[in-house]
């Protein structure tokens, strides 16, 4: 069941793994800075299942799927779910001003600003070199897979609205990939369980209850600000020397790597290929997007549109998508059954059409 496939034989689930030590070894820390971890990471925890029962089963059974910087928490002030992350400033030397200032409250209230909230920063005492930063509980942009057409407008819609945020402010993210998109939790009211996100949180045996996107529309977030650098107003295209991020393919650094680069062309590479690659790849009936990716995802960075031509593009383009097209069932390339799928997925058209659920979801 759960996602890392663990088996008992394999693994002592008794006993924590060596990144997760961290975490049980300052919960009294983080609990009396006001976030409570979750039993595992108890000081005096025994596994629930002595009583014979297989481990796997039990929600304290679940190590941490990146424990040497994530784990989850409750908030007590309010039982929100938040994710905490170390960062380590020299490491990454920019990446807490650049996250706080991007979540700052003159920012914050921007309907287009969709980088992370960052909660609060905690210093790690005794160690000058490691800090906590506190951001909500979120999943993969893409877990589960769009329903329709209209459902992955509205992430391209804010995946473009986020960069253009980004670039508005003068920051550039520099490392836009798959796994530095994310969503919240709109569609799932009772929230998940962070080891295995189609669980539920409270009850490990028991499927997450989810709503879909076009019903529950979520926020999609850009995180990860490891990478990013803020640069003058004045300096309306910087240069930086390149760093490579989780997206390897940037074509101008294929070659002199050493040479600067203007990092906001390089941001237009990166969120023309994550949907290039993550939707368009992977699924059927994205013709309509062709043009504007090949745009961004061109090998003379000189050539590529700025973010706001990016913008304007998409608008106009999105205004000849009919109602039709857009609540259109999405179907993977490899797909089987999928007249089955099409069947059911006409019942939920008419569901939507009948409450007056616009086809492109509207939060």
């Amino acid at each position: 069941m759960a996602q890392f496939s663990l088996s008992d034989s394999k693994y002592d689930l008794s006993k924590l793994r060596s990144e997760e030590i961290f975490w049980r070894d300052h919960q009294t820390w983080f609990q009396d800075c006001g976030y409570m971890l979750r039993p595992r990471y108890m000081p005096d925890w025994k596994p629930s299942w002595l009583d014979n029962t297989r481990s796997i089963e039990h929600e304290d059974a679940q190590p941490l799927l990146r424990g040497d910087i994530i784990n989850d928490a409750t908030r007590l002030s309010d039982g929100a779910y938040v994710t905490l992350k170390i960062l380590k400033p020299s490491v990454h030397p920019y990446e807490v001003d650049i996250a706080t200032f991007l979540s700052s409250k003159q920012l914050a209230s921007d309907p287009l600003n969709h980088c992370v909230p960052i909660y609060e920063v905690l210093r790690v005492p005794g160690d000058d070199d490691k800090v906590i930063i506190v951001m909500p509980l979120l999943r993969g942009w893409d877990e589960p897979e769009f329903e329709t057409v209209g459902e992955a407008v509205d992430f391209f819609r804010q995946l473009f609205e986020g960069l253009q945020f980004m670039h508005k402010h003068h920051v550039a993210h520099r490392d836009i990939s798959i796994l530095n998109v994310m969503m919240d939790g709109s569609m799932y009211p009772d929230s998940w369980h962070p080891c295995d996100r189609d669980q539920m949180r409270d009850n490990f045996l028991v499927p997450a209850k989810r709503f879909s996107r076009t019903e529950r529309p979520p926020k999609y977030y850009l995180i990860d600000f490891g990478l990013s650098r803020r640069y003058d107003p004045e300096d309306k295209a910087p240069l930086e020397v390149p760093i490579r991020g989780g997206d390897k393919t940037v074509p101008e650094f294929q070659k002199d790597i050493h040479k600067p680069r203007n990092p906001f062309l390089t941001d237009i590479y990166y969120a023309g290929n994550l949907i290039r690659l993550g939707v368009m790849k992977e699924y059927k009936g994205f013709d309509f997007m062709q043009p504007l990716i090949s745009d961004m995802v061109q090998d003379d960075p000189a050539k590529r549109p700025t973010i706001d031509q990016v913008v304007k593009h998409f608008a106009e383009m999105r205004k000849n998508l009919g109602a039709l097209k857009l609540r259109a069932r999405v179907g993977p390339r490899d797909e089987s059954l999928g007249a089955v799928r099409d069947f059911r997925h006409l019942f939920a058209t008419i569901k939507y059409t009948l409450k007056g659920i616009p086809p492109v979801p509207i939060r």
